[in-house]
């Protein structure tokens, strides 16, 4: 099987040139792959670099060495040299992103905030709309908040928008950043039947879950990134 995620000796380092710039190890040495409908959870303590792997995959860090291998439509792409262009155009096309906060422009209400990931890659604004209203329905966003900015909400009201948005796109690979943290018990099940829906489709996931049970309900694979973390 190809993979759609092929990581391969990986590492990041911070240069923190506002104190005379001192080096700051991250991770090194990060080697996995991530098959079509798998879903790879990344665990280890806090500080563990979780999150920094994750931001490197999306490209929103270089990383410094080694290399990571994106299945892109017609090619393989490595996020570690590819141009900035290229790295936006497969976040458009190719790479979904569930952060554990909401970024959203102000006053823009939640439906179009949910479809707007629709919107740009050329459907019309009434059928993402729809398939926007379904997502926030099934999370239960009641539909007298649709017309209303997320920054409204309550926080778990703002991740369950964030969720919808993240899921709404039909990308072949979806990066998940502790998607339940902020829901109850009824929301994280809905959360667990969108991941699974997403490997029936054929979607490769890598996912940050903390809770225990959520872990064992999504995972594939646990890769533990504690082998990973760079000596300070």
């Amino acid at each position: 099987m190809t993979a759609m995620i092929d990581i391969t000796d990986a590492g990041k380092t911070f240069t923190m040139h506002l104190q005379g710039g001192i080096e700051l190890p991250v991770v090194r040495g990060v080697t996995f792959r991530v098959n079509p409908g798998e879903c790879v959870v990344l665990s280890g303590p806090s500080g563990a670099g979780k999150s920094s792997i994750l931001k490197m995959i999306f490209g929103n860090y270089r990383c410094d060495s080694g290399r990571i291998g994106i299945r892109h439509p017609g090619q393989v792409v490595d996020l570690a040299t590819a141009e900035p262009r290229q790295v936006l155009n497969i976040r458009r096309s190719t790479i979904g992103y569930v952060s554990q906060f909401l970024r959203a422009v102000p006053r823009v209400a939640s439906i179009d905030v949910v479809a707007e990931p629709l919107i740009v890659n050329g459907m019309s604004r009434t059928d993402a709309q729809a398939r926007a209203g379904e997502l926030l329905h099934r999370l239960n966003i009641p539909e007298r908040l649709w017309q209303l900015p997320p920054a409204t909400f309550s926080g778990g009201e703002q991740q369950r928008v964030n969720i919808a948005r993240g899921f709404i796109s039909d990308l072949p690979i979806l990066l998940l950043d502790e998607p339940t943290a902020s829901l109850d018990a009824v929301n994280r099940a809905v959360v667990v039947e969108l991941v699974a829906e997403k490997k029936r489709q054929g979607v490769a996931m890598v996912a940050i879950v903390h809770d225990d049970e959520i872990r064992h309900l999504i995972a594939d694979r646990i890769v533990d990134v504690t082998s990973f973390a760079a000596a300070a």
